[in-house]
């Protein structure tokens, strides 16, 4: 094997390999000799074909195998003999005059190939135990732990119906049959029989529910709404309906006591532990939201105190995940740029700056990852992986599946969690003190301060199987629902 160094500017290399042709034709010999005793020919005993046979036979196959084997081992021996650190899978090019490479397949060329690649830039890293940040803790205060009680009896509340011949209003919750009809045609899911709806709640499509508000018991009422553009059932997407609807009862909402009883169906001994499972819950809410904004000022840290040359090619792959992301998100909003106050091109240039970022600092936790000798254990893996699968209810081993079968998903759950456990080393590293901050303080968005200073915020990675739709309901009711 040849090495030839090509270029060697910054963090790119290109090295062209030339690998003999008589070489090859040694390794040929060898897997022909192997082939020989395993090959299955009619007119010939077993182990007893000639090899000059197998030549005629298999040969263009088996050197098509060897110079992928060739191409492959002495790659990572002139890598490893340069002692460089490749960013990414080095890319191969054999040229583009096809006929060079028949001929090596036939034997009558040297193999020549070129291996590009960038290397893992070198860097000093910054000395943590100079790092100061400050981890905003608020207290949890009794009217939020009220506010989350009324919430949960507004989820508990019962009706009972109205006395006489009360009109329904916001709030109410009435019970309808009622049939929906396209170009006076009814049409699949369009009907229920004895339905119950909250008016106010949304959950039917928009119009249909503050039609049916002074409507009382007896009433027949003629309900005219569009469905949505983007329904769930693409034969009505956009299309005008008519609802026949007769209210058969109309009921108002029923104070439910925030008292000993009302925790005791939730499961709680008494008001007073529920008043304490509440405050927990809030307190583990406040402390993501701490932990999170830690973590932020950390990375704005490391940002800052490491300034060095990325890999371009690994800058244009993240790049390319954001823009992703960016565009389906507007078009899921059906905004463009121009509804964000901004340009295609102008937001290409800071996308490009936020892919910059995650790189550098993608490449920064990798090193103190190594160096503070990071480690993923499976019990952490299964325990993210069972995390992620409760996200999708009805739907948990499809998840599962999705995660252990296909190539390189599990890394989407590894990830995240070596991320977290380099930050947590990082920070206890750090001196980190608590700052008493109001709730309003504690669970702003950084982001919208970046906002108003002319940045533009991160676009998020979703990576996971799709939601299962839900249940088919009455075509009346939100696509959501």
């Amino acid at each position: 094997m040849q090495v030839t160094e090509k270029v060697a500017e910054g963090l790119k290399r290109e090295l062209e390999i030339v690998i003999p042709a008589s070489e090859l034709e040694t390794s040929l010999s060898q897997r022909l000799e192997q082939m020989k005793s395993q090959a299955r020919i009619n007119g010939f005993r077993p182990g007893k074909v000639p090899l000059a046979h197998l030549r005629k036979t298999y040969g263009k196959q088996a050197m098509s195998e060897v110079i992928q084997e060739a191409v492959t081992q002495n790659t990572q021996k002139a890598i490893e003999e340069r002692k460089e650190n490749p960013a990414y899978q080095p890319d191969i090019g054999f040229g583009d005059d096809e006929n060079i490479l028949n001929d090596v397949v036939e034997g009558k060329a040297d193999l020549a190939f070129k291996v590009t690649f960038e290397i893992v830039p070198s860097f000093e890293v910054f000395d943590f135990s100079k790092a100061k940040l400050e981890r905003p803790v608020a207290d949890v205060e009794e009217d939020k732990i009220d506010e989350a009680l009324k919430r949960m009896s507004d989820q508990q509340k019962e009706f009972e119906p109205r006395k006489g011949d009360s009109p329904a209003k916001s709030g109410d919750r009435v019970q309808i049959d009622f049939v929906g009809k396209v170009d006076g045609e009814p049409f699949d899911g369009g009907a229920a029989v004895d339905a119950y709806l909250e008016i106010g709640s949304n959950s039917y499509i928009p119009g249909f529910e503050d039609q049916l508000i002074g409507a009382k018991p007896g009433d027949e009422v003629e309900v005219k709404v569009s469905f949505p553009e983007e329904y769930g059932v693409e034969a009505l997407c956009g299309k005008d309906a008519v609802f026949d609807v007769e209210v058969k009862e109309v009921a108002g909402p029923k104070d439910v006591p925030i008292d000993d009883e009302f925790a005791k169906k939730l499961g709680l001994e008494d008001l007073a532990k529920l008043r304490e499972a509440v405050s927990d819950q809030i307190k583990n809410e406040y402390t993501n939201y701490s932990s999170a904004q830690v973590k932020r000022s950390l990375l704005d840290i490391l940002d800052e105190k490491h300034k060095f040359e990325v890999p371009e090619k690994l800058v244009e792959q993240e790049f390319e995940t954001i823009w992703r992301q960016v565009m389906a998100d507007l078009e899921k909003a059906g905004r463009t740029f121009e509804d964000e106050d901004t340009t295609e091109d102008d937001a290409k240039t800071e996308y490009k700056v936020i892919a910059e970022r995650r790189v550098r600092l993608g490449l920064v936790l990798s090193e103190v990852g190594k160096t503070g000798d990071i480690q993923i254990s499976d019990e952490d893996v299964n325990q993210a992986l069972m995390e992620r699968a409760r996200e999708f209810p009805g739907q948990e081993k499809e998840v599962f599946e999705y995660y252990t079968k296909q190539p390189g998903a599990i890394n989407e759950i590894r990830a995240p969690i070596y991320e977290q456990k380099v930050i947590d080393y990082i920070l206890e590293l750090a001196e980190v003190i608590e700052k008493k901050v109001s709730v309003e303080e504690l669970m702003a968005d950084p982001d919208d301060e970046d906002d108003a200073k002319g940045d533009k915020k991160e676009a998020k990675k979703k990576s996971a199987p799709k939601k299962k739709a839900a249940p088919k309901k009455a075509a009346a009711k939100k696509k959501d629902d």
